[in-house]
């Protein structure tokens, strides 16, 4: 929904500064993201083939994190066509959640500052439930929280977590090629692949439920 890269990028180099490490790139961002703040910056310190201990690596987060909620939203900004998108679905009776392995405290007041969380009937983060996408449990969760069916949902997403999750949960998803990936999102299989959020119809999705169905 919303590309946070300029100011994962920002908050993150500001972070692996304090180690005099070389700043990440957009080029680098699609394989340190997806897994969480925690990840980023030990897949940063990997990238730079600089160890980095357990103890370190919490108090970096912490420094990460103040960082980013300080500058949020910063640079941060909904992809095109997002908010067409949702008057279309919530015209055609559907309901919207957010299912993210973004922790609470930062995609909560993301979502708010986008002024997007009224749109949602849930919101779950990467530290809502004991488990996080792949895990179905997420997903599922997610879906049981908004007031859903899981056999009448699917998941938008634009990773691996993503359409995993989907497939872990037996539910069909969108696969969009706008996004972080480290692969084409056509090799992760998801049942439909858009391009913009334009293509993203109460038509499609309905395709998506009775495809999965089938």
């Amino acid at each position: 929904m919303i590309n946070t890269a300029p100011d994962l990028i920002d908050s993150l180099n500001d972070t692996i500064a304090l180690r005099d490490l070389a700043p990440v790139t957009f080029d680098d961002l699609t394989h340190l993201v997806g897994q969480g703040a925690r990840v980023m910056i030990r897949r940063a310190f990997k990238l730079r083939e600089v160890p980095i201990d357990d103890t370190e690596l919490e108090q970096l987060l912490a420094h990460f994190l103040e960082h980013y909620l300080a500058h949020m939203p910063g640079k941060s900004a909904v992809y095109d066509g997002l908010a067409e998108c949702f008057d279309r679905l919530e015209a055609a009776g559907m309901q919207l959640a957010v299912c993210t392995n973004k922790l609470e405290q930062l995609a909560l007041p993301l979502l708010d500052r986008m002024q997007l969380t009224t749109r949602f009937a849930a919101i779950t983060g990467g530290d809502t439930f004991p488990v996080r996408k792949p895990d179905a449990r997420h997903l599922l969760g997610t879906i049981e929280r908004a007031g859903g069916d899981p056999t009448r949902s699917i998941l938008i997403g634009d990773s691996v977590n993503d359409i995993m999750a989907a497939k872990n949960a037996k539910v069909g998803s969108v696969g969009v090629t706008f996004g972080y990936s480290d692969v084409p999102i056509a090799e992760l299989q998801p049942t439909r692949i858009i391009d913009h959020f334009r293509e993203l119809t109460p038509e499609l999705v309905d395709a998506v439920m009775a495809e999965n169905a089938a």
